[in-house]
């Protein structure tokens, strides 16, 4: 017995060996109304668990279309195993074939993008977020539709859900998340991206390259001073990348030292336009990827 008078769950040690992966369900027994009309409902929770590589479960709730949804939860393998039962059944019949279905129709959707079929694109992509509205390869990929046809008011709703999603700046996602921040920067959507960029500052701030991208994007809006400060801040984390060094040499040589000097202090030169360069975005920190693009 435990401490609380519960029978304490005997963890079988060929089950701890096992690697975690499908549905589960956790019972819950709540009371409801009062005095003489007190009654007891239990209600079955359904989950979608699977074990990372550092031997933690995590957690996701199945929405009402049976499919993992919300944020993650990380669980200590040997508690994940004493509070949650398996269902079995219930993963191969119900939750694999839809998230099998949802997967494939991102898939198509991407494929269409892939192709130029933007119409088509958006069609699946909308389709996939009707079953889970947070998946975030779905809306990455519906806002990237979006800039493509230059509807910047539905990408801008998109931008505005995305901020809110941790799992859309995870790193299984940085291809997508490196796109779409360089597509809303050449979209003119500038103070979209320093804010989307900003939101993934937060989560990991050792990325020289998402330093280098919020410069591009204060360059873009004329705030060369925090321009200077996030190309110093990538060249801090590595001396050796290039474009960051091209692109403050570039400032160097286009800006006059005395409004260089005043940005680097605090200040803000005023400039009637800004200076045209070629220049690159950057990539996913293996090394810059060149779009032959304009300051």
């Amino acid at each position: 017995m435990s401490g609380d008078g519960q029978e304490k769950k005997i963890i079988p040690e060929e089950l701890m060996r096992q690697k975690i992966s499908g549905a589960f369900s956790i019972q819950r027994v709540e009371k409801v109304g009062t005095g003489a009309t007190t009654r007891r409902t239990i209600s079955k929770m359904y989950y979608f668990a699977q074990e990372n590589d550092k031997g933690e479960v995590e957690v996701r709730a199945l929405n009402t279309q049976f499919v993992p949804a919300g944020p993650k939860e990380e669980i200590v393998k040997e508690e994940f195993l004493a509070k949650y039962n398996p269902e079995p059944e219930f993963y191969v019949k119900t939750v694999y074939p839809k998230i099998k279905e949802l997967e494939e129709t991102v898939s198509r959707a991407e494929e269409h993008r892939r192709q130029g079929a933007m119409y088509s694109a958006e069609f699946e992509y909308s389709a996939a977020l009707a079953v889970d509205e947070e998946n975030v390869r779905a809306n990455f990929g519906l806002g990237l539709t979006y800039l493509s046809r230059g509807e910047t008011a539905k990408a801008n709703d998109i931008f505005e859900r995305l901020v809110k999603l941790d799992a859309a700046f995870e790193t299984e996602h940085k291809h997508l998340f490196n796109e779409f921040g360089i597509n809303l920067r050449k979209s003119g959507m500038h103070e979209q991206a320093v804010d989307y960029y900003s939101r993934a500052l937060e989560m990991t701030q050792d990325d020289e390259n998402l330093h280098y991208n919020m410069a591009r994007a204060y360059y873009e809006r004329g705030l060369i001073a925090k321009c200077v400060e996030h190309l110093q801040a990538a060249l801090q984390l590595n001396k050796d990348h290039k474009t960051a060094t091209e692109f403050l040499t570039f400032i160097k040589t286009k800006i006059p030292s005395d409004k260089l000097q005043q940005a680097e202090n605090g200040g803000q030169p005023k400039e009637a336009s800004k200076p045209e360069a070629a220049s690159r975005d950057s990539g996913d920190g293996q090394g810059a990827t060149s779009l032959s693009l304009k300051l």
